[in-house]
C-alpha cells in the first residue's frame, strides 16, 4: 500500500471529484421525488371560495 504524502492526496482529490456535488445531489433528489408524485395535477385546484366553504 502506498502511503506516501502525495498518495495519499492523490487519492483524497481523486475521490472527491468523483463525488457528487451538493447541488447534484439536491438534483438528483429532486428528480426523485417528482418521479414518485403520481396523479398529481396542478389544474385541478380548489377556488379560494371553495376552499373556504370546505373548512365550514
Amino acid at each position: 500500500m502506498d502511503t506516501s504524502v502525495s498518495a495519499l492526496v492523490k487519492k483524497y482529490l481523486s475521490r472527491l471529484g468523483s463525488e457528487e456535488s451538493e447541488f447534484e445531489r439536491l438534483q438528483r433528489l429532486e428528480e426523485e421525488t417528482r418521479a414518485k408524485i403520481k396523479g398529481f395535477d396542478p389544474t385541478d385546484r380548489l377556488s379560494r371560495e371553495q376552499l373556504y366553504e370546505r373548512r365550514r
